[in-house]
């Protein structure tokens, strides 16, 4: 479903992915590990379209994605979950989800039923103020609000992070369950070693904007891969 291909991108002067490639298949979980400052969100934001590329290649269902703005790869099919979550606060959960129509037709802005099956919470709290809720509470909002855009490739950047152990679990359930049930190409960014160890079928590292690592989750366990991740 994503193809990354030798991918570079700078900030002014500064380089921070040097000939990226990765790949995300449809009902699979790929995540993308590192320190932090190796480039992972950078390498989301080039996907995602927030960033330029100066070098390289994505590809989405086998279609360049060039220089595409983040609105048009939202109708193509990618689901973004930021950083930070980025929820309005001023907004009601339904309104938050419901921003999710933007890229859709007329006939499909509805509000997904597993969206709620998933989260039963937002259910519960669809009057409620986005900035009322908790931290976890918002990282499903943001997921659930991914996830009305009826995406094909769905990418995630650090989902558990300042996220309760029992939300965590929550969030990596449901992101099981979409592997499972819906076929969509899931990409997330870590630094949570357990959670993507539990979770993906393929796992690559970063360092330096580069990837140093790539293999099934099991290479976690190897000394010389765990290297790249401690402080």
């Amino acid at each position: 479903m994503l193809t990354v291909s030798n991918v570079d991108l700078y900030y002014g002067a500064a380089q921070a992915l040097r000939g990226v490639s990765l790949g995300a298949k449809k009902g699979e979980i790929t995540c993308v590990l590192g320190r932090n400052g190796v480039g992972k969100t950078s390498l989301l934001r080039a996907i995602v379209g927030q960033q330029p590329i100066r070098a390289g290649e994505i590809a989405l269902d086998g279609q360049s994605l060039g220089r595409q703005a983040p609105y048009n790869r939202a109708r193509k099919g990618i689901g973004f979950v930021p950083q930070g979550r980025e929820i309005f606060p001023l907004l009601t959960v339904r309104e938050n989800l419901q921003t999710g129509f933007a890229p859709l037709k007329s006939a499909d802005r509805t509000i997904p039923d597993h969206v709620f099956e998933l989260f039963p919470v937002l259910k519960d709290m669809l009057g409620r103020r986005g900035g009322d809720l908790s931290g976890g509470q918002q990282q499903q909002l943001a997921i659930g609000r991914a996830l009305v855009t009826r995406p094909q490739l769905l990418v995630l950047d650090e989902p558990t992070e300042g996220i309760q152990p029992s939300i965590i679990k929550d969030i990596g359930r449901a992101i099981r369950y979409l592997k499972e049930h819906s076929g969509l190409a899931i990409l997330l960014v870590e630094q949570y070693l357990d959670f993507c160890r539990e979770l993906a079928d393929k796992v690559y590292i970063m360092d330096r904007g580069e990837i140093v690592f790539e293999g099934p989750a099991e290479g976690l366990d190897d000394p010389a891969v765990r290297r790249h991740l401690t402080v």
